[in-house]
């Protein structure tokens, strides 16, 4: 039923029967699908990278200092060695809140003492 083009590729008269295949495919088209999104630690970084800057300036937390260094390094190595990205945000987000611990405690323990009963 398939009669042979010019160009060497069958041509399947339109009606053809069910069952009859197509021309194979050369390479146009859409191509393969895309690679999935990396599950790199990129936007946990930049989470991380801001909390502690934000933190620096309005707390004056210490802690965040080098927590905001190593986020930003763990942002810098995400794609090539995410594994040790992973390892240097957890040390940041520890850092911050160890921070954040260290400076509600440090309210409170003032406000207990009376520091703010002006």
């Amino acid at each position: 039923m398939s009669q042979q083009d010019p160009s060497g590729h069958p041509y399947i008269p339109y009606g053809a029967p069910y069952g009859e295949q197509p021309p194979p495919h050369h390479g146009y088209g859409y191509g393969p699908p895309p690679p999935p999104p990396s599950s790199g630690p990129t936007a946990n970084a930049i989470v991380a990278l801001v909390l502690n800057l934000l933190a620096v300036v309005s707390c004056c937390n210490v802690f965040s200092i080098p927590g905001a260094i190593l986020a930003g390094l763990a942002l810098g190595r995400a794609t090539t060695r995410p594994q040790v990205a992973r390892t240097m945000l957890v040390w940041s987000w520890v850092l911050f809140g160890a921070g954040l611990v260290i400076t509600f405690g440090t309210f409170i323990l003032l406000g207990v003492n009376g520091a703010f009963d002006d």
